[in-house]
C-alpha cells in the first residue's frame, strides 16, 4: 500500500484580491508552489482587477478571530504571515492571538502603503501593528515606504536601508527585511535582512516591463512557507529572493495584464 505523503501547514491573514493578483490568492499560490497547504483568514472582501481596486468591504473582526480559531483547531499552521489586515480592530485580534504561548512563527508584512504611495491604514491602525503586532513576530518586511514609517525618516540609499533594519530589531525586538525596490537609481533591487547576529544583502537585477503587482505578498508569502517547511529564517528569506525574482522574471500574460508565475519552477 503506498504511503500517502504528508504537507506542513501555512496560514495567512489577509485581504482577498477578486483580480487574483495579489492577497490572499497569491499567498495560497506561493505556498502550494513550495509544497505547503495553504490556509486562510480573510479580513476584507475586495473588488479589483490589475488596473483598479473599485471597492473594499471589511470582515467583522470577530469572523475574523473565528476563522484563525477554526484554523489552528484541526489544521495548526508551522507557520503564519499577515498581510493588508485593514483596520485596528482586526490588528488587536492578530495580536491578541499571538500573544499566547506556543504560537507558530509569525510574519507581518506591513501592508500600510500601496505602490501608488496611497496609505492603507488609518493612524490608529498603524501605532496598534508598530507597537502591539510588530513585536511579536518574528520577522516584518516593510517596502520603503513602510520602513520609512517605522522608522520615522526618508530612506534614500543602501546605507539607510542598512541603518532601518537594524533600528527596526532594536526598537520592535524582531527581525526585519526592509526592501530596497523602490530605490531609485539602481540597477538590482537590494533588500537588506537583520535580525541582531547576521545581515544579508540580498539583490537581483530588475526585470524590466513587468508588473510587479503582488510581489510584497508573494516575498513574505514564500518566507512563510520556507519556515513552514522547517528552514530557518535566514534560510527563509534566501529561498524567498530567488522565488520572487524568478517568479517577476518568468511573468506570464493574462488577458490585457501580466501576473507573477507562482509555478515558475514547473
Amino acid at each position: 500500500m503506498k504511503t500517502r505523503s504528508t504537507q506542513p501547514v501555512a496560514l495567512t491573514i489577509a485581504g482577498s484580491d477578486s483580480g487574483g493578483g495579489a492577497g490572499v490568492q497569491v499567498d495560497l499560490k506561493t505556498f502550494a508552489a513550495f509544497r505547503v497547504h495553504g490556509t486562510s483568514a480573510i479580513t476584507c472582501l475586495t473588488a479589483q482587477n490589475p488596473r483598479a481596486v473599485v471597492a473594499i468591504h471589511p470582515t467583522p473582526p470577530e469572523l475574523v478571530r473565528q476563522q484563525i480559531e477554526a484554523v489552528f483547531a484541526e489544521l495548526p499552521p508551522q507557520a503564519v504571515k499577515t498581510g493588508m489586515l485593514f483596520s485596528r480592530a482586526n490588528i488587536q485580534i492578530v495580536t491578541a492571538w499571538f500573544r499566547a504561548p506556543g504560537r507558530p512563527a509569525l510574519v507581518v508584512d506591513p501592508v500600510m502603503v500601496a505602490s501608488s504611495g496611497a496609505r492603507l491604514l488609518r493612524p490608529a491602525a498603524i501605532r496598534a501593528l508598530l507597537d502591539q503586532l510588530s513585536p511579536l513576530a518574528c520577522l516584518v518586511t516593510p517596502n520603503l515606504d513602510e520602513a520609512e514609517i517605522f522608522v520615522g525618516r526618508p530612506l534614500r540609499s543602501i546605507e539607510d536601508l542598512r541603518w532601518a533594519a537594524r533600528q527596526i530589531h532594536r526598537t520592535y525586538g524582531c527581525a526585519a527585511l526592509v526592501k530596497g525596490g523602490h530605490l531609485r537609481r539602481l540597477r538590482e533591487a537590494v533588500d537588506i535582512f537583520y535580525d541582531g547576529r547576521e545581515e544579508l544583502l540580498l539583490a537581483a537585477p530588475f526585470v524590466r516591463g513587468v508588473t510587479t503587482h503582488g510581489t510584497g505578498c508573494t516575498y513574505s508569502a514564500a518566507i512563510t512557507a520556507a519556515l513552514a517547511r522547517g528552514h530557518s529564517l535566514s534560510e527563509s528569506v534566501r529561498l524567498a529572493k530567488e522565488h520572487v525574482t524568478q517568479a517577476i522574471a518568468s511573468s506570464i500574460r493574462i488577458g490585457r495584464h501580466s501576473t507573477l508565475n507562482a509555478f515558475w519552477k514547473g
